[in-house]
């Protein structure tokens, strides 16, 4: 996309108003420019990367392969915002079942869709193995029909400003900088852009965060198998780290059906280099050493990519009428796949937080009094996210002090606690909500439910 595919739907000329200034085209950033379509409000979105650029540095170039599992509870709230329909069109692969294991040991479990449940319903799958490209190539398609929202890309925010009443950034766009003013400004950009860099020196946010440096990087690649995937997905615990293979599709090869993995396999910071260099077929080969034969044999590994793995929280990701979200306010671990997810329960509870402020109706006129942006509205989503981003902290953070440790008592602890929830049927749900993103108490659009319903 260009700005000028849709010039009436691009900041072309920006003027000095918005009720929203939402920084970050992202996922997390536009799926809530999306969510907040029924609230009526004049959104103003800001993204440096045009989502359709040929630039390899670009994150949602067209050659991307980098996916996401979605958990079920993010399938819901796509659903509820009206694109999952569209998303699953183009590529969204089912999790029906996950193997966990712990290399070289005894302990493991198995978690299948056909023991959970939702209000004593059965679903269909435990998450969903989606391209980027696809979930960023329907979001703005969305965002190109939206009247109400505006996109300035490339664009760069910068040199926030906050006042009793409004706050304001300035936006450069176009070769030319205009301060725009605006009740709320979200900042949904992953700490990528200078006003992220602002923030987190900002002496009101600065002394909250919490960082862990992990060591580790994350070394990613789509590899083949020769035996059907048949939807299962796999997270085996070793020494370094855990290495994840999540279903990503089945291809045809000179007549055979080959299935292929999206790999996230962690890494010791001082092994990445060496990881790196390997040839196609030495990846492949020490994958399959790594991991074993259960998933087949692999071959073909995508190019690969990598990045370190650290541990970020905002435990109040708030000040004046400035909202931080996703993974600029909590970044975690992959270990559980709750990052991109628990960034998207931000946008369902922000986006129902700001459709029931009084003036939701797009054809009330007191909009001034509305209380967007208000102390009370900022109050009430903070309020609202603590409880789910703290379990999801604890649980990833927990996980990678338990499984990425050599010590003989913990590989002891490690095994029972496996073969305790194979065999104990609550502690198995318990797990399986997790996994799905149903713990604790749902947004509206969590449930599955428009905010206009």
């Amino acid at each position: 996309m260009t700005t000028e595919s849709n010039p009436g739907n691009h900041a072309h000329g920006l003027d000095g108003k918005a009720d929203i200034i939402i920084i970050g085209g992202g996922l997390v950033g536009a799926s809530l420019a999306v969510a907040l379509k029924p609230t009526g409000r004049n959104v103003l979105l800001v993204e440096s990367v045009n989502p359709q650029s040929d630039d390899q540095s670009a994150h949602q170039s067209n050659d991307d392969e980098r996916t996401v599992a979605l958990t079920h509870s993010a399938k819901l709230i796509f659903s509820a915002m009206g694109i999952w329909k569209n998303i699953q069109a183009i590529q969204a692969q089912p999790i029906l079942d996950i193997h966990i294991s712990n290399r070289g040991h005894f302990g493991q479990t198995h978690l299948s869709h056909k023991d959970a449940r939702i209000n004593n319903t059965k679903i269909n799958a435990l998450g969903y193995v989606v391209p980027i490209k696809v979930i960023g190539k329907v979001l703005w398609a969305q965002l190109e029909k939206d009247k109400n929202t505006r996109i300035a890309c490339p664009a760069y925010a910068q040199n926030l400003r906050q006042q009793r009443d409004f706050c304001s950034v300035e936006i450069i766009h176009e070769g030319k900088t205009k301060r725009i003013k605006s009740k709320l400004v979200v900042v949904a950009d992953g700490g990528r852009s200078s006003l992220g860099q602002q923030l987190n020196h900002d002496a009101q946010f600065h002394h909250k965060a919490r960082a862990t440096d992990y060591a580790q990087s994350a070394v990613l690649s789509i590899v083949t198998t020769d035996r059907p995937h048949n939807g299962r997905a796999y997270e085996r615990f070793t020494d370094e780290g855990p290495l994840a293979l999540l279903p990503h599709s089945t291809i045809e090869d000179m007549g055979d059906a080959k299935c292929r993995y999206a790999l996230v396999w962690t890494t010791r910071r001082d092994n990445v280099a060496s990881r790196m260099s390997l040839s196609d077929d030495e990846f492949a080969a020490s994958l399959q050493d790594t991991f074993g034969d259960r998933a087949g044999n692999f071959s073909n590994p995508s190019p690969r990519n990598h990045y370190p793995l650290k541990r970020l929280t905002l435990p109040d990701p708030a000040s004046g009428r400035v909202i931080i979200i996703g993974n600029a306010a909590h970044t975690v671990h992959p270990v559980a796949g709750q990052g991109f997810n628990l960034g998207l329960r931000d946008v369902a509870e922000l986006a129902e937080i700001i459709f029931n402020l009084p003036d939701s109706d797009p054809e009330n006129s007191h909009r001034e009094n509305s209380g967007l942006g208000d102390e009370s509205m900022i109050n009430a989503y903070t309020r609202s996210r603590k409880r789910d981003t703290e379990m999801v902290n604890k649980l990833t953070h927990g996980l990678i002090a338990v499984f990425s440790n050599d010590s003989k008592t913990l590989g002891f602890i490690r095994n029972l606690g496996l073969n305790t929830i194979e065999h104990c049927p609550p502690a198995k749900r318990f797990l399986l909500k997790r996994t799905m993103g149903l713990a604790g108490r749902q947004s509206k659009l969590a449930l599955g439910i428009p905010l206009s319903e």
